[in-house]
């Protein structure tokens, strides 16, 4: 891959914008306002940690698109964001409060009468609080995050092409990782020193052009979460600093976030010689991932591949150890839809 093509350009972004303005057209709404960070993301690509102070993605239905953002993100904003306009305000709470001065913005823009949202107003993050939309507008918006949400669903070749570069490095730190698990070795210890060299390589490899764009993480991260021992059978177990110990099933995760697009590559792997027991449900675990990639076929719902998974559980008598559904899309965040759910 070329390097020029690690990013999303601007002709994107503005499709992804044409294809909300025909929405709104159709749906005969004055515009919308976005509130969650992934979805201005997407449609601009600016990408923030979300705080207490408001940042509001603005799209009218004649294509103006405006972010809303405190006075201390405008630099940010301006660099960085695919759009007409950045207004700002001063502070939150401040003696003027932002929702106060958004309604005003959507006042100045038209953005009135019937108008959509991801939601009614901004969300209490870190102890936000504020009149929701309804109640500065007099109007409760159109929910549009059912439209957006299929859109984000449907990955571009520049999508698809950042997740692929997101495995590429998180594979390197997953190889690195198995390098340093061993017994008498903390889980703490192995994670960071693989997450450092695989970074320490990446950056090698790209890093003038580098950009992770999360609010979670600046590079790659692998580890085990605690998924150590009998805590592997925990999901999303949390770190805890374990000592590895013969005989250990492990469940490792490692990701690399690529302009703001993730990949999760896991692993289930055993300290020293494996038991006749864990050799046994290792084999049905393998045999049931066989199964949901062999039932991934072009026309079919993604409820047929938990089926057959489901089905397996049941003829081998497993549907004690069953947990979850399938699978799940990946992109700008580590969980979305589609699933693989029944």
């Amino acid at each position: 891959m070329e390097m020029a093509t690690l990013h999303i350009d601007q002709t994107e972004y503005q499709a992804r914008n044409f294809k909300l303005i025909d929405y709104l057209s159709k749906e005969k709404l004055s515009g919308v306002v976005l509130f969650d960070n992934f979805y201005i993301l997407y449609y601009t690509g600016f990408a923030f940690i979300p705080t207490e102070r408001p940042i509001v993605y603005l799209l009218t239905r004649n294509g103006m698109k405006v972010l809303f953002v405190p006075r201390l993100e405008q630099e940010h904003a301006l660099s960085n964001s695919v759009v007409d306009q950045v207004e700002i305000y001063q502070e939150y709470p401040f003696d003027t409060h932002p929702m106060e001065l958004l309604t005003s913005l959507l006042n100045q823009l038209g953005i009135t009468g019937d108008f959509g949202a991801d939601r009614d107003g901004y969300p209490w993050i870190l102890g936000y609080s504020g009149e929701s939309l309804s109640e500065l507008t007099g109007k409760l918006p159109r929910q549009v995050a059912r439209f957006i949400e299929k859109q984000m669903m449907v990955k571009s070749p520049g999508e698809v092409s950042l997740i692929h570069e997101s495995v590429k490095w998180g594979n390197l730190a997953h190889s690195l990782l198995q390098r340093y698990t061993c017994v008498g070795v903390s889980e703490t210890v192995a994670s960071q020193r693989a997450s450092h060299e695989a970074n320490i390589a990446m950056l090698d490899s790209i890093g003038p052009i580098y950009r992770a764009q999360s609010p979670f993480s600046s590079g790659i991260e692998v580890g085990y979460r605690g998924q150590i021992g009998r805590n592997a059978a925990i999901p999303h177990a949390l770190a805890n600093n374990i000592v590895f110990q013969e005989g250990d099933v492990l469940v490792s995760g490692a990701s690399a976030p690529m302009w703001g697009y993730n990949s999760e590559l896991e692993r289930t792997m055993i300290i020293g010689p494996a038991s006749d027991e864990q050799k046994r449900l290792f084999d049905h675990m393998v045999a049931m991932q066989d199964t949901a990639l062999s039932a991934m076929e072009p026309g079919d719902t993604c409820s047929v591949v938990d089926q057959a998974v489901r089905a397996y559980f049941a003829k081998h008598d497993l549907l004690p150890y069953w947990r979850h559904h399938s699978g799940h899309a990946i992109g700008l965040r580590y969980h979305e839809g589609p699933f693989l759910d029944i």
